[in-house]
Parts: C-alpha cells; sequence; structure tokens
C-alpha cells in the first residue's frame, strides 16, 4: 500500500459515518460543504437524465451513491481500501454504481470512459497538483461537461502547495499529504488557463453558528 493510500486509510478511521437520514428524512443526498444540511446539492452538476459522473476521491461514498439512487450513473474512485470498503458495504447495491481503488491521474490516464460531470468533495482536486489533474480532467469530460469540486478556501497568504497533517497515535508522527490552495481568482485563471469556460469560483459562507470558515466551491465547463 502506498503511503498516501495509508495516510487515507488513516483519516478514514478518524471520520463518523454518514448519518442515517439527513434533516430533511432523505437517506441519500449530495453535501458539497463541511456542515450537515447546508448549501446546493447535486444540481450543480447539471447532469442530464441518465447521466454519468466520476467523483474523484469519493471517500465513503455517500455523493456518488445519491446520485446512483435518482437514477444517475455514478464511478466513485479513492486511493483508500478502507474508504472504499466502507462504501461498498453502505452502498454496493445502488445499481448504476462502481468503486474503484485508484489515483485520479491514472484513472484518468488510462480510462477510455468520458463522462457529463467530473466532480470532488474535498477530495483530488484539493489534494492533486493541478498541473496534472486538471488537463486529464478536461480530456474525459464530454463537451460541455461540468468539473465542478469543493474544498477549504485558503488561509490569507498561504497559496499553492500545502501540507495537510494526518494524526496517527501519541507516540507516532503525523502523516502527510500534500494539498493544493488558491484564492478563488486564482483557481478560476488556472482552470481558464487549461482550457475551461464559464468559470466561477466562490466561497459559500459557513451557516448561522459559532464556526465561520465557509466553502470554496468551483464550477467549470469543458
Amino acid at each position: 500500500m502506498t503511503d498516501t493510500a495509508i495516510a487515507w486509510d488513516t483519516y478514514s478511521r478518524q471520520r463518523p459515518e454518514r448519518r442515517p437520514v439527513n434533516a430533511r428524512g432523505e437517506t441519500t443526498w449530495f453535501n458539497w460543504t463541511q456542515y450537515p444540511d447546508h448549501g446546493p446539492g447535486a444540481e450543480l452538476l447539471r447532469l442530464p437524465p441518465g447521466g454519468r459522473a466520476l467523483d474523484l476521491g469519493c471517500g465513503k461514498g455517500g455523493n456518488a451513491a445519491h446520485l446512483a439512487a435518482i437514477g444517475m450513473r455514478a464511478v466513485g474512485i479513492d486511493v483508500s481500501p478502507a474508504q472504499l470498503h466502507a462504501a461498498a458495504e453502505r452502498w454496493g447495491y445502488l445499481p448504476g454504481l462502481d468503486f474503484r481503488q485508484v489515483d485520479a491521474v491514472s484513472y484518468l490516464r488510462e480510462s477510455a470512459q468520458t463522462f457529463d460531470a467530473v466532480y470532488s468533495v474535498y477530495g483530488a482536486v484539493w489534494f492533486t497538483d493541478p498541473a496534472r489533474l486538471l488537463p486529464v480532467v478536461r480530456e474525459r469530460l464530454r463537451p460541455g461537461g461540468r468539473l465542478v469540486f469543493s474544498q477549504r478556501p485558503p488561509v490569507e497568504g498561504c497559496y499553492g502547495c500545502q501540507a495537510s497533517y494526518i494524526p496517527r497515535g501519541d507516540d507516532e508522527d503525523p502523516l502527510v499529504v500534500k494539498r493544493w490552495d488558491y484564492e478563488p481568482d486564482a483557481w478560476e485563471q488556472l482552470l481558464a488557463e487549461h482550457g475551461y469556460m464559464d468559470v466561477r469560483a466562490m466561497v459559500l459562507p459557513a451557516p448561522s453558528g459559532p464556526r465561520t470558515v465557509g466553502t470554496l466551491i468551483v464550477q467549470a465547463r469543458a
């Protein structure tokens, strides 16, 4: 297992499971933000009926499962066996849903599949060099297809490649993964440079309450 897969397996064990139902009583739902019952849903992907979507860094599969539940075809990829095992255990019964253990760039380079939408929710777009990822995403998008991703906004003054630390036991050093942080206008420029159109990047404010960090949401068209 690669160091990156070990890191995300470790992260998986620290994350709570998705709730059985959301505030509306739904058993599947799409959530772009770090807050429950907050923000837009799958409509950002603008999928046609029966459309095909790719989840880059699907984790435990909740968003991909929602797409399958509403009649879409969804492929969820992740490098973490633990995450994918949890995804298959909970959602594997759904038709039109496929989980695969592979890193994002390798899958996109080797696959002949095309997609109506590619998305990442705190996933591979955050943790992969955009110079490597953005071109291969665009190659796999059908004409007019959408790339949509969300992640935390950058800390002021901390841009480009950063380090994220995943804690382990008290007697172990944390695991390290790289992430890429940019302000909204920088993401818009990067995507335009790689041939994307109708690019829009914005920070959705946090819901009312004690927490104040919003969610960066970026949308673009191939």
